[in-house]
């Protein structure tokens, strides 16, 4: 007897699973269901979502729009709309292919230098700490400076000039970081050769008179001494009033390389030694906010066609 209660309350369990299952189907079905509606009514109704930050909900609308309405004008907005809709909600992945579409299928579009823009923004606000992977900012480099070649007198290139300054910092940061680390692992020649690295090609950034004043550190600790005496008067002839040229001169006092008069001493400079490899570590450090607005200005009418 009790073996046969045992097996109704498991076929009972089992129908009940599956009218849940059938309800969840038809109810999903029902919601993505395709229901034509007047283009303006769709394309509203989006915005709306839009305006109360309900992103999620916005997407599969502007969605319907390009559904519905493909060769449309409503359906050349509606794809930038749900671009900026995946970029709200940090989809960024989502973002990039939306703009893509737009970009390759509008590329005379009145709205093209804004999806450009955005498409590098999406990369810009990805940008981790120095002590992690730097594809996305290299990829935000690449995309900035398209903003800046192919729309020279926008708003989005001024905005992206300043924004490919700041990415070259943190660039600059990163190579500041392993050298850094090289120097506390006493493998001189790799820490010299990052910082070299930042004076040849991050020369504009802030991170170069640490570069210079690091240089003569690691030159100083090989006994590189005429090296060190020319990186430092490098750092103090463009950088005079820095925090580490005084920390140079620091330096050179604490090393007695400062004659009575208060200048460096020459010395013969002493055989190099062989050049070593090693591995780079990492650190932290954040992108500085955009300042400009990524927010889309489009409305509802005609947008120029291609």
């Amino acid at each position: 007897m009790q073996r046969i209660v045992r097996s109704v309350i498991l076929v009972g369990l089992a129908a009940l699973m599956l009218a849940a299952a059938g309800c969840s189907s038809s109810g999903k079905k029902k919601k993505f269901a395709y229901v034509e509606k007047p283009v303006e009514q769709l394309y509203r109704d989006a915005t709306k979502k839009m305006e109360r930050k309900r992103y999620d909900e916005a997407v599969p609308l502007f969605e319907e729009v390009e559904r519905q309405h493909p060769y449309s004008a409503w359906a050349r907005r509606a794809m930038l709309m749900k671009a900026f809709a995946h970029y709200q909600q940090n989809d960024y992945d989502e973002a990039v292919e939306a703009l893509d579409g737009f970009i390759s299928l509008h590329p005379g579009n009145k709205d093209a230098p804004y999806a450009y823009y955005l498409k590098s923004m999406c990369y810009y606000e990805q940008i981790t700490d120095v002590g992690r992977d730097q594809e996305n900012t290299e990829k935000a480099v690449n995309a900035l400076t398209d903003v800046v070649r192919r729309y020279p007198n926008t708003e989005y290139s001024r905005d992206a000039r300043l924004k490919l300054d700041l990415t070259y910092d943190h660039l600059a940061g990163r190579e500041m970081y392993v050298g850094r680390f090289y120097m506390k692992q006493n493998q001189q020649i790799a820490a010299i050769n990052r910082f070299k690295y930042v004076i040849e090609n991050y020369q504009t950034t802030s991170q170069a008179p640490e570069a210079l004043h690091r240089l003569v550190e690691a030159y100083l600790e090989l006994g590189l001494v005429d090296e060190a005496l020319a990186a430092a008067a490098v750092l103090g002839y463009n950088y005079p009033g820095a925090k580490w040229y005084e920390d140079t001169y620091a330096l050179f006092k604490k090393n007695g390389l400062i004659d009575a008069a208060g200048l460096p001493v020459a010395r013969v400079k002493t055989a190099k030694p062989k050049e070593d490899k090693a591995a780079a570590e990492e650190s932290p450090d954040k992108p500085v906010e955009p300042s400009y607005d990524p927010a889309p200005a489009i409305a509802a009418g005609d947008d120029g066609g291609d």
